[in-house]
């Protein structure tokens, strides 16, 4: 086999050591769920900000809120997470103005229901970027602890040979240089989704607890 061959990459990944070849099964493994997560978080991410901006729309056109309130419960499953906080307010705040007269209380109760959802709601668009920050944080030292074994291994096999030519030391560290690659690989889109996801959530989020104060305003208003 020429040294050409023996630096094909699939040729690098086959020949090189056990260790190594773990480590690069890992790392493409947690490259394939990251991308998995990507994939999900993007049309997740992109499906809140269009539901949100269509119940926006919907909310300040001027509608009945019975009317709204009535079409968000009838469609719960497939609401967006703010058409989700309305409902909830909304319905603590008929729930308490029936039983009570204290104004307070029963603007108070709307809005901890409403922060409720909230929570939910966001804790939901955040679920699984802690993963999307493990990969783009773990995977580079992943991929230097398989590059080390094979440059190690590289290098103690060169104490077999009387003279160590380029040819010899060439494939040793060639596959051991992938490993870093491939946990480069895995790193680096895992690390621009997590930023780019976690600023579209913190807008969200940011656009929810506006809707929660402007909403409480207009209970409150109701209420006089």
């Amino acid at each position: 086999m020429n040294v050409t061959q023996d630096l094909s990459i699939i040729s690098l990944i086959s020949e090189a050591s056990v260790l190594v070849q773990l480590v690069m099964t890992l790392l493409a493994s947690l490259s394939l769920v990251s991308w998995y997560w990507i994939f999900r978080k993007w049309f997740q991410i992109r499906a809140a900000r269009t539901k949100t901006n269509g119940f926006e729309r919907d909310f300040w056109s001027g509608g009945d809120l019975n009317g709204l309130f009535q079409s968000a419960a009838a469609a719960r499953h497939q609401s967006g997470g703010l058409e989700r906080i309305f409902e909830a307010g909304y319905r603590e705040f008929t729930k308490l103005r029936a039983k009570s007269h204290d104004h307070a209380a029963t603007i108070d109760g709307a809005r901890r229901a409403m922060r409720a959802t909230y929570q939910r709601e966001v804790d939901d668009l955040e679920a699984h970027l802690a993963f999307l920050a493990s990969v783009g944080s773990v995977s580079p030292y992943i991929g230097l602890l398989g590059t080390v074994w094979g440059i190690m291994n590289a290098f103690r096999g060169l104490s077999n040979v009387s003279s160590a030519t380029l040819a010899q030391v060439a494939p040793g560290i060639a596959e051991a240089l992938v490993a870093t690659a491939i946990g480069l690989f895995a790193a680096i889109p895992a690390v621009v989704a997590y930023n780019r996801f976690a600023h579209d959530i913190d807008r969200i989020g940011i656009r929810f607890e506006s809707f929660i104060e402007e909403f409480s305003n207009i209970l409150q208003r109701q209420l006089r």
